[in-house]
């Protein structure tokens, strides 16, 4: 699919498969998700361009590769883009972090926005958007509007999953963000979740369901 970074390494399915059955703990959903988000990490960052410096080993003074230009913001979509947040930055921790507060109305299955935050020179940065599920793609639509309010313009989206209705949703609005997922699943049904998906992630994350 055009646009779109399907990441199937093998331990990224694995850990996904844990996540997706339901007798999966709290605990477990959490780190699962901690560890799958390092990996994924890993995947959307793999293309970042490097300088070489200057050094001194221990041994002698050579040229060696760093990470160029300033440091990446990574864009949570309140509350369940947290938990993928966490283990990238135990990954990445000089990153900036921006917050962006949008739930979805289940009735409407519209996006309401309530919260932004984020460091004001976005549009000088690389924004990595994380939201666990790629569902209607109103949310994150939505989110990617907010950042381009602000300038920033260098955006990649990153989820779990991805329902194709979603991602044609997301693309006829922001086709020049790219996203990278660890699964396009079937379809979603009537109440707006991914199948066959993994439940709520905020919900199963923390326990509140």
């Amino acid at each position: 699919m055009d646009g779109v970074t399907v990441i199937d390494h093998p331990l990224v399915q694995h850990k996904l498969t844990i996540m997706r059955k339901k007798e999966t703990s709290t605990a477990g959903f959490r780190r699962l998700l901690r560890e799958i988000s390092m990996l994924l990490c890993y995947e959307v960052t793999r293309d970042l361009e490097l300088t070489m410096e200057t050094i001194e080993t221990p041994l002698v003074e050579m040229q060696a590769p760093i990470v160029e230009g300033k440091k990446l913001v990574f864009a949570s979509i309140l509350r369940a883009g947290n938990g993928l947040l966490e283990g990238m930055l135990e990954l990445v921790p000089s990153a900036r972090v921006s917050h962006i507060g949008v739930y979805r109305d289940h009735e409407t299955l519209k996006p309401v926005e309530y919260y932004f935050k984020a460091p004001e020179d976005i549009a000088e940065r690389l924004i990595i958007i994380v939201d666990p599920m790629l569902a209607t793609g109103n949310s994150s639509i939505a989110a990617v509007d907010k950042l381009k309010e602000r300038g920033a313009h260098n955006i990649r989206f990153l989820c779990l999953l991805a329902a194709p209705e979603g991602i044609k949703n997301f693309q006829s609005v922001h086709p020049d963000v790219r996203i990278y997922t660890a699964s396009i699943d079937s379809h979603l049904n009537e109440l707006g979740y991914i199948v066959p998906g993994l439940g709520d992630a905020g919900d199963r994350m923390y326990g509140t369901k």
